[in-house]
């Protein structure tokens, strides 16, 4: 039988709008959708996700920005619109800071006999920064010699030879320098075949950064009368009273160092080259 007196009113959402509840949406660019309170209809040119807000262009061109949440219609029903899911990044093979192929998980391998001998800790730190994940895989161990100045001695004491070869990477090795004078006389001596030097042209090893990391176009020219170090943290007002100073301005810099694109190409081959040296199979003795 019909019901003469209808349906019961409270077995439905009698509190629901005409239009529906809103539903959450995506404000995806290219919708186009209605602000109720203003009754600005457009498309969605534009959302952002950090300020939680999106743009509107009208059919006139002109634009208007709203705070994304409820109050829109998409298709005459209410929306409330959030930022859209970020898409999942590519898969792919993952990069070490070098931009060599990570290995996941991969154990450090035992250290190889040969070694590569940098100047300085700051040269040392910098090294195991960016190649430092590709140092392990290969069995590499970084030495720093306090100064080239004792290299002669270094070599005296490791006693380089075919299954012990030695890479040194040098600063300011140009022609004419101090430092192009001792690895010449290294490379005519008894272990010159064992040794392979190069070198930078940076006065320092903070040089090999690129500057723009430092909001700096160019590494400051600094007077030959001051120490080098000082003078840039002077030049660009940074503490420089003594060592600590010094030690804090270059954790500074190698905090912006995150992969080998932010190194100066006239390093990253040289680091490269001393790898290969170290790691190349040494001749087999014919006897």
């Amino acid at each position: 039988m019909a019901d003469r007196y209808g349906s019961d009113i409270l077995s439905t959402d009698w509190r629901a709008p005409k239009r529906g509840r809103a539903v959450e949406t995506a404000a995806e660019v290219g919708a186009v959708v209605e602000e109720v309170t203003t009754d600005w209809c457009g498309e969605i040119v534009a959302v952002d996700r950090d300020l939680g807000t999106l743009t509107l262009e009208d059919r006139r061109g002109r634009r208007r920005g709203f705070p994304l949440g409820p109050g829109f219609l998409l298709d005459g029903r209410p929306v409330i619109l959030t930022a859209p899911v970020r898409a999942a990044a590519p898969t792919g093979p993952k990069r070490t800071a070098s931009g060599s192929i990570a290995v996941p998980n991969a154990p450090a391998r035992v250290a190889r006999a040969s070694r590569i001998f940098v100047e300085g800790r700051h040269d040392a730190e910098l090294v195991e920064k960016v190649w430092g994940d590709d140092l392990r895989i290969e069995g590499v161990v970084v030495e720093y010699l306090g100064g080239v100045d004792d290299l002669a001695d270094h070599l005296v004491d490791f006693r380089p030879g075919p299954q012990r070869r030695v890479g040194v990477l040098v600063d300011h090795l140009v022609r004419g320098s101090k430092e192009s004078r001792i690895a010449d006389a290294i490379r005519r001596g008894p272990h010159g075949s064992s040794v392979h030097i190069v070198g930078h042209p940076f006065i320092d090893i903070w040089q090999a950064v690129k500057p723009a990391r430092l909001g700096l176009r160019e590494w400051p020219t600094i007077p030959r009368s001051i120490e080098w170090k000082k003078g840039v943290c002077q030049h660009l007002g940074w503490p420089h009273r003594d060592q600590a100073d010094i030690a804090r301005a270059w954790q500074h810099i190698l905090s912006t160092v995150k992969t080998y694109d932010d190194l100066e190409p006239a390093l990253l081959g040289r680091v490269e080259e001393l790898i290969d040296w170290v790691t190349a199979e040494a001749p087999v003795d014919p006897q």
